[in-house]
């Protein structure tokens, strides 16, 4: 068979939580997206080094004014975290908890590229599960320091009454600044192995892969530090994820590493076994490039260009909107070959627009342009194209309350609301708006760049110098917005998308 090279990382953008199976001889890997709408996106790959977006678990995972945007509420860092995914008789399986809500979801589908999954809620929070088949039965493996088993039904839908429900071990504490979580469970050969992160604050003071293992589920197990690498990035540990097969009996890790503002990256990682104890990357390193088993397949961009060519109003799976969306204030048939949105409540700055469409960025560095056509605009609305974090940076057209139009630059003031850092008059009736990320070597700065004809471009504001923040806990993405200041109902006509990486 002929070969492919698989490079780390092997998407270099925020995937992160990753969990990983294999299925007959394709791949899937599941992964957090906490606030971003579809949610729980499925990849698909069938050599390792190429994935794509396939299906999402749901569309919207509640109807409340927390995810909704609305009433004043977000779930910015909340919403799905760290789900496990599993294949078990024919069904597939995606576990998780949402911090917001204080609940455990378990969905479950016979196709997993189909997105027909069924929901099922329990209440408590289970934090970073590890779902495990095992003899007829169902556990869920969870916690951070306090490592604890929960039985589900066999149907792994709801508790299992007097099932088990214990604290199954505590994790070390001397010297450990963020004791073990991020549970992935496994039984293997005879043994059960349960992989977790730590971050001990002696030694190279980095997150790190540990495994415990034992022959009986509830122990006792022995554990061992199966990896602690950080790929000569500023001592940001590759770590967090599980371990899966392939079809010619060689083994892998699928982990990720804390990338700055670019957000956190998966890496594919080589693994051996010794003495019944997994061996992870080549002598205790992650390679940068090796070679895997060549499976022909077409390779789907993870970000895409977009001409808002669309025969019914469903965007291609490269999107995800902030929140969840108001289906009646956009679409892309009402003005055939255009995104429409359109404004709804009033809103201090992005951090707060509903609608907001947006993707993931990409390094080393990457560039967003799309045009925009403004004479649906109102006093008050401002519409444009976003760097998206909290420390966010925006580039778009404001109109003032006598109708006159600006294009602006504008960031996060401190508070949520929106500093102009510079503003030009603009008279034209289509804008074009372009944002460059360059996250080489932990520059990460975002550039802003307006033009009337789309040939020549003017820098407009500042660098901003992006910031990867646990308040929204996820990568810097573009996205295209409008919302109103002062009365609802205006439209932002966004002709295209055009990304590149450069």
């Amino acid at each position: 068979m002929s070969t492919t090279f698989v490079n780390n990382p092997v998407l270099w953008s925020d995937v992160p939580d990753v969990d990983v199976i294999r299925s007959g001889n394709a791949y899937y890997m599941v992964s957090t997206s906490m606030h971003s709408m579809p949610g729980c996106p499925i990849m698909k790959s069938v050599d390792l080094a190429h994935w794509e977006i396939v299906s999402y678990v749901f569309e919207q995972l509640e109807d409340n004014d927390g995810h909704n945007l609305t009433g004043g509420r977000h779930i910015y860092a909340q919403g799905s975290w760290a789900a496990s995914l599993r294949e078990h008789e024919g069904m597939f399986y995606v576990c998780f908890s949402s911090n917001d809500t204080r609940k455990f979801y378990v969905f479950k589908t016979d196709d997993i590229e189909r997105s027909n999954w069924e929901r099922h809620v329990i209440d408590g929070l289970r934090h970073d599960p590890g779902l495990l088949f095992d003899d007829g039965r169902v556990y869920v493996i969870y916690g951070n320091g306090g490592i604890r088993i929960t039985e589900l039904t066999a149907d792994a839908t709801a508790l299992q009454p007097d099932g088990v429900d214990q604290l199954l071990f505590e994790t070390e504490r001397e010297g450990i600044g963020l004791r073990c979580e991020g549970c992935h469970a496994y039984k293997i050969d005879g043994y059960y192995y349960l992989f977790f992160i730590d971050w001990p604050r002696v030694g190279h003071g980095r997150r790190r892969q540990m495994c415990y293992r034992a022959k009986e589920l509830l122990g006792p197990y022995e554990h061992q530090v199966v990896l602690d690498d950080d790929m000569g990035y500023h001592n940001k540990g590759v770590a967090q994820g599980g371990i899966f097969d392939t079809p010619e009996g060689e083994w892998y890790a699928m982990l990720f590493q804390d990338h700055d503002a670019v957000g956190r990256i998966p890496c594919l990682v080589p693994v051996t076994w010794r003495e019944g104890w997994p061996v992870f990357g080549e002598e205790g390193k992650v390679p940068t490039q090796f070679e895997v088993p060549l499976r022909t397949a077409a390779v789907k961009p993870l970000v895409i260009s977009d001409d808002f060519d669309y025969g019914q109003n469903q965007l291609a799976l490269n999107w995800q909107w902030n929140h969840n969306p108001d289906p009646e204030r956009w679409s892309v048939t009402e003005r055939p070959g255009y995104l429409r949105l359109k404004t709804g409540a009033l809103a201090e700055s992005v951090l707060q627009a509903r609608n907001t469409l947006t993707q993931r960025t990409e390094g080393p560095a990457c560039t967003a342009e799309t045009v925009l056509e403004l004479s649906g605009l109102q006093p008050g609305d401002h519409a444009g194209l976003v760097a998206m974090q909290n420390l966010f940076g925006t580039v778009g057209v404001k109109v003032g309350e006598d109708g006159a139009r600006w294009v602006q630059m504008g960031v996060n003031r401190g508070d949520g609301g929106e500093d102009v850092v510079e503003q030009v008059a603009y008279e034209g009736e289509r804008i074009h708006l372009r944002i460059h990320f360059n996250f080489e070597e932990s520059i990460d700065q975002a550039r802003f760049f307006y033009s009337s004809d789309g040939d020549t471009w003017q820098a407009i504001g500042q660098p901003l110098q992006m910031k990867y923040t646990l308040d929204h806990f996820m990568g810097y993405r573009f996205g295209l917005f409008t919302y109103a200041t002062q009365q609802p109902g205006g439209i932002a006509d966004f002709d295209y998308l055009r990304y590149s990486r450069s």
